[in-house]
């Protein structure tokens, strides 16, 4: 069994049409085992009740930023494990530089491509 039928992640992106971009390039890779949050707060409460191996997050959010997901993931201990990707349309050395603070396994700036998002993902949980 391959990594990508078995993995599971979750995208957490308070933009419908973000969430979708992200979704279809998962779904080119041949990853099916997604799940979706529209906002920090809730990606923390579900994830904390059943952890996944990847998050996928947006920066700018209302609520929790995606800097702040990745501190509450850190900060419990069912979940300081999981793999944390940051997608943003403005990442700058401070945003980069608090998320490797904070224990942020891979970025990816807006807009990419499917063979972007894979190497980022396969720098995180390898050769899928």
């Amino acid at each position: 069994m391959s990594l990508k039928s078995t993995l599971s992640i979750m995208v957490v992106d308070d933009m419908s049409t973000s969430r979708g971009l992200i979704t279809m390039a998962l779904d080119e890779i041949g990853i099916k085992n997604v799940d979706f949050k529209g906002d920090g707060q809730s990606a923390l409460t579900s994830l904390a009740a059943r952890p996944v191996h990847l998050v996928i997050s947006d920066y700018n959010m209302p609520g929790l930023d995606g800097l702040q997901l990745l501190h509450g993931l850190r900060a419990n201990r069912s979940t300081q494990r999981i793999g944390f990707i940051l997608v943003s349309g403005r990442l700058d050395d401070t945003i980069v530089a608090t998320g490797r603070k904070l224990g942020m396994n891979n970025f990816i700036a807006k807009p990419f491509n499917t063979q972007q998002m894979r190497k980022c993902i396969e720098a995180v949980v390898g050769p899928l």
